[in-house]
């Protein structure tokens, strides 16, 4: 068996990756168009198990400052193999993110695998500001 990351996004199912973010708390209902958008704009990073793709992410950034990660999953049938520290290992290493100072990301569920890369919550909340036009 051959497990991978990579961020080519040649390589990316974009039906798959809209097939699970359709149905996931924090993308539901985005349609393909939507996802293809968000890939156009972001650096992406799949997973893959023998060619197959089994799980993404993508990283919005200005590659000197600040990095945003979103739409981490991988499939929960590929779900605790060690897929999700591996594409997290493949973003926290790439050359191309090694200047960013500032990394932020939202969960509900996954703090554990999060905190092991060094995140944490807001050391100062009261600062952030948000406009959300639909949640």
């Amino acid at each position: 068996m051959k497990v991978e990351v990579s961020n080519d996004k040649a390589r990316l199912d974009i039906a798959f990756i809209q097939g699970f973010l359709k149905d996931i708390y924090w993308a539901a209902g985005r349609t393909i168009e939507d996802v293809q958008t968000t890939i156009d704009a972001s650096l992406c990073y799949g997973v893959y198990v023998d060619g197959k793709q089994v799980g993404f992410a993508r990283v919005v950034t200005d590659y000197v400052v600040f990095a945003y990660l979103m739409d981490v999953f991988v499939t929960p049938e590929q779900q605790g193999k060690g897929y999700s520290s591996l594409l997290m290992d493949a973003m926290m290493s790439d050359p191309g993110l090694a200047k960013v100072t500032i990394w932020r990301l939202a969960s509900r569920d996954a703090q554990f695998l999060y905190e092991k890369y060094g995140f944490k919550p807001l050391a100062h909340p009261e600062r952030m500001m948000e406009k959300v036009i639909r949640s």
